[in-house]
């Protein structure tokens, strides 16, 4: 099996064309308008909180944790758009002791009626996995990457135009453990999830149902479920120009970036494996992170820390 990429340093066309494509193409059929708007419309400048509730324990010895809330400013620009692709990357905004901080955060990427989708399969790996012609047909593959552009997880659904309303909702997928929670060291190591996003008359919402599994006895079991609701909702009285000249001073490097980590799916044929880390999503995630920060500031050019990008990535995906 071989698989190629294009310059957009996205596994998009490869999930549009199909692993065995020469030369990737996106999807053939343009997708829905309504779709593509509601998909941009997550696009802004917003106030956002992220709320999460434990709400039912299914093993006896354990007590759902405190509900937990956090919040703050986030800018979500397109940096992709095209008739089955649409790419919206993250970027935190916040203020400390009259300093401004811009903190890449995490990027969606939606495919029209995908092939493949990248998709979180056991600790430490992901995989392309194949979707039917039945469950693409109309669908929107959503990939999900962490703040280093390492994999997160994926799934597939279809948005719904109805009674008012635009959501998407995906199909239940696995997903590493949060910040939130890995710092903690649970007895769980993963989520089942199902994720809702609703565009709403202020912004957005995501919302997220969440099994937290994990192995007791020698086999799987859902330890607790847990709700998650986050809104994000328009607002730009913060540094809002201090996130554009971040991407402006650091897009070039990012794409590269994500161009490094297509390669190593390719050279996984179809996998990839990188280490977890529960600061900071993958042990990737302080390198490629300080790089783009020195780039920012100025201490460095885009390619002497690409090439120093590109090999961490190929350190860190050549030791499964």
């Amino acid at each position: 099996m071989t698989f190629a990429m294009t310059r957009r340093g996205s596994l998009a066309a490869l999930a549009c064309a199909g692993a065995a494509a020469a030369t990737p193409a996106l999807a053939q059929t343009r997708a829905p308008e309504a779709d593509r708007t509601a998909i941009k419309a997550m696009a802004g400048d917003y106030h956002v909180r992220f709320n999460f509730q434990e709400t039912t324990a299914y093993v006896p010895d354990y007590t759902p944790r405190t509900p937990t809330q956090s919040g703050g400013y986030e800018s979500v620009r397109v940096i992709a758009d095209e008739p089955g692709l649409i790419v919206l990357q993250h970027l935190l905004v916040a203020e400390h002791e009259g300093r401004t901080f811009i903190i890449k955060h995490w990027r969606q990427d939606w495919t029209y009626q995908p092939r493949q989708v990248l998709v979180y399969e056991q600790l430490n790996t992901w995989a392309l996995a194949s979707v039917s012609s039945a469950e693409r047909r109309g669908a929107w593959g959503q990939t999900v990457w962490q703040t280093d552009d390492s994999p997160r997880y994926g799934g597939v659904g279809r948005w719904m135009h109805e009674n008012g309303r635009s959501v998407w909702v995906s199909g239940a997928s696995l997903r590493p453990l949060a910040r939130r929670d890995a710092i903690r060291q649970p007895p769980y190591n993963r989520y089942a999830c199902i994720n809702r996003h609703a565009i709403t008359p202020t912004g957005w919402v995501h919302e997220q149902d969440n099994d937290k599994l994990g192995e007791r006895d020698g086999r799987t079991v859902t330890f607790v479920h847990e709700d998650g609701f986050n809104t994000y909702n328009h607002f730009n009285e913060y540094p809002v120009a201090a996130a554009d000249a971040y991407w402006s001073a650091t897009q070039a490097y990012w794409a590269g970036v994500r161009a490094a980590w297509d390669a190593a799916v390719v050279r996984g044929r179809g996998r990839i494996w990188v280490e977890e880390e529960a600061q900071n999503g993958a042990v990737t995630g302080p390198v490629l992170m300080g790089l783009a920060d020195q780039i920012h500031a100025g201490e460095i050019e885009t390619a002497p820390a690409l090439a120093q990008a590109q090999a961490e990535i190929q350190r860190a995906t050549s030791a499964g």
